[in-house]
C-alpha cells in the first residue's frame, strides 16, 4: 500500500512571543519543523511527504530546510490557507490518485515516535480512520459563557487528541469535500470524518508527543532531547 503524510506548518507562533515562526525555532540545534519531517523521512511505511506552508514561507523553506537537509521524501511544498483545515485541504487536493493511506500530522509536533507512525498506518489498513491521544488525567469541567460550571464530565471517556491521524485516502478526500460543501470547519481531521457517520478508532499516543506552541513547550523539548541523548550515551557504554 502507498502512503503519504500531509504536514501543515502554517502557525505564526504568536504565543511564542517572537518574530520567528515557531516551526523554524531551533530545537537541539535543528529547526522544529525539520525534526518533524525527519520522523516521517525515516518511517519505512511512508512514501511521500506533502508540506504545507504560508505563502511567504516557501522561499525560506527552500533555502533553509530543503536545501540543507536530506529530506528526499518531500514531494511537494504547497501554499496553505487561513486556517489549519484550509492548509490540510491544499494537501488533500494535491495528493496523487494512487495513495491508499494518508496521514495528517502537525508540523510542530516533532517527537512522534516511529512506533506510533507504524501503528496508525497499520491500523488504518483495517479501520480506515485512526486517531491517537492520551486519556485525560485531570477532572474536566464544562462551563457557560459567564464562567460558571455547568457540568463535570466523565474523564474516563475523554481523551486528549494528538497527531498523526490516518485515513483511507478516499475517505479523507470525501470528508474534506463534504466539509467544504457545507462550509463546516472542524477541530481536527477526524471530526470531518466523524460527521459523515464513520467511526474513528482511537489508539494510545504518548505524553512525549507534544505540540510545541509556547516557550515552556520549547524548554520541555530541549530537556527531553537532553535526557534522550544521555540515555543513548549510557546505553552505548
Amino acid at each position: 500500500m502507498k502512503t503519504a503524510v500531509i504536514i501543515p506548518a502554517g502557525g505564526r507562533g504568536n504565543r511564542m512571543g517572537g518574530e520567528i515562526h515557531k516551526q523554524y525555532l531551533m530545537l537541539g540545534g535543528m529547526p522544529i519543523l525539520v525534526r518533524t519531517l525527519y520522523a516521517f523521512q525515516e518511517a519505512p511505511l511512508v512514501d511521500d511527504i506533502y508540506l504545507v506552508l504560508p505563502a511567504d514561507d516557501l522561499g525560506r523553506a527552500q533555502e533553509y530546510i530543503l536545501s540543507q537537509y536530506n529530506l528526499s521524501k518531500v514531494k511537494q511544498v504547497l501554499t496553505g490557507g487561513e486556517r489549519r483545515q484550509d492548509s490540510v485541504q491544499a494537501g488533500v487536493r494535491a495528493l496523487d490518485a494512487d495513495y491508499d493511506i494518508v496521514l495528517v500530522h502537525d508540523g510542530v509536533r516533532p517527537f512522534v515516535s516511529q512506533a506510533i507512525i507504524q501503528m496508525v498506518i497499520q491500523e488504518a489498513w483495517q479501520s480506515k480512520a485512526v486517531a491517537i491521544g492520551i486519556p485525560a488525567g485531570d477532572t474536566i469541567k464544562k462551563i457557560d459563557n459567564s464562567g460558571f460550571i455547568v457540568e463535570t464530565l466523565n474523564r474516563d471517556q475523554l481523551w486528549l487528541t494528538q497527531t498523526p491521524q490516518a485515513f483511507a485516502a478516499s475517505l479523507l478526500r470525501e470528508a474534506y469535500d463534504l466539509a467544504y460543501r457545507d462550509n463546516y470547519y472542524g477541530t481536527d481531521d477526524a471530526s470531518l470524518v466523524e460527521r459523515m457517520g464513520t467511526k474513528v478508532k482511537m489508539l494510545p499516543g504518548s505524553a512525549n508527543n507534544i505540540k510545541i506552541t509556547t516557550p515552556v513547550d520549547l524548554q520541555w523539548g530541549e530537556f527531553y532531547l537532553k535526557c534522550a541523548m544521555e540515555k543513548e550515551s549510557d546505553e552505548r557504554y
